[in-house]
């Protein structure tokens, strides 16, 4: 589906950003992740059709609604910032530091892992940075857990989340690659957001799995700001973020403090307006700085809530 700025730009105002939309190459507008959203509708569709006839209650309508009335934001704002992240991106490759012959298998490979591994960063950063957390926030909002919350995506993300792999190009990997293998990853990232598949043997030492994501979206203590995924489980296990689901420990989906509304605009803004609520509490500028870079839950006046508090009091609690 070709996305049609260059039309739209084109006025005597607009004429240099015209020439380089001009410059994008066909193969960037034929986005895999468009392919895939008639395949994401279906399985949508086949787990609530599941999910009645087994009565496992695994949808809430209103909550689904929500999460489609997010997509619709995201496929409108990042038609236009995947566009100017491919410019910018094309502007840093200039600068690259190598130059990969794209012929060789290893380029390919090497891309792969450098981009999921820029994936694991980001997402986790955006549970550890509380204003990145303003924006990743309504991903966790829904207190269900099936395919729906895939695709409950930030309109504010999409706007800055390129930034972190701008080093991609910088090293050598084209911008037309980087951005394709992104989609690879965010396509991925589907299958995980059920209940109904359960372990899936050994793939589970080394692939994000829908048993690994359950662990990610539950608001369990031993749950928290844990596998952060995108395809390979590896970097969760390799920096210490991982976490087994446990049969003993149900997952219960959702965030600390929920957000009980099931309208788009306002969990799209909550986090952003709690955040500006403590910003504003907060006396020193030391503090409002805290508020705005220091992990979710930290305060300057209240209890630590912070995740990794919250785990070791759990923890201190069994060990009682």
């Amino acid at each position: 589906m070709k996305i049609y700025l260059c039309t739209y730009y084109r006025t005597p105002m607009f004429e240099k950003l015209s020439v380089l939309l001009d410059t994008i190459p066909a193969e960037f507008y034929d986005d895999p992740i468009v392919l895939a959203g008639p395949i994401f509708a279906l399985i949508i569709f086949t787990e609530v059709v599941i999910s009645i006839q087994r009565k496992h209650e695994l949808y809430e309508f209103r909550d689904s609604a929500a999460s489609f009335g997010t997509t619709i934001g995201v496929v409108l704002i990042g038609s236009v910032t995947k566009t100017g992240a491919f410019l910018v991106m094309v502007g840093v490759y200039h600068f690259r530091l190598f130059d990969f012959d794209i012929a060789m298998w290893w380029y390919w490979v090497l891309l792969f892992f450098a981009e999921d591994f820029t994936f694991y960063w980001h997402h986790r950063l955006s549970h550890e940075i509380r204003v990145l957390w303003a924006a990743h926030v309504n991903h966790h909002s829904s207190q269900k857990m099936n395919y729906s919350v895939a695709i409950r995506q930030s309109w504010v993300e999409v706007c800055y989340k390129y930034i972190f792999w701008l080093w991609l190009p910088l090293i050598g990997f084209d911008p037309l690659h980087v951005l394709l293998f992104q989609s690879f990853n965010v396509i991925y990232q589907f299958w995980p957001h059920t209940q109904l598949i359960r372990k899936v043997g050994p793939i589970e030492w080394f692939l994000n799995t829908p048993s690994h994501h359950r662990v990610h979206h539950s608001s369990n203590a031993i749950y928290l700001d844990r596998n952060h995924a995108g395809i390979l489980i590896i970097w969760d296990r390799m920096f210490g973020t991982f976490q087994e689901e446990l049969d003993e420990e149900p997952c219960v989906y959702g965030i600390t403090s929920n957000i009980n509304t099931f309208n788009p605009l306002k969990f799209q803004a909550l986090g952003y307006i709690d955040l500006w609520n403590d910003i504003s509490r907060a006396a020193h500028l030391s503090d409002k700085l805290r508020y705005i870079f220091n992990s979710p839950g930290w305060s300057h006046d209240g209890p630590d809530k912070t995740s990794a508090n919250i785990r070791n009091l759990a923890k201190a609690q069994l060990n009682k």
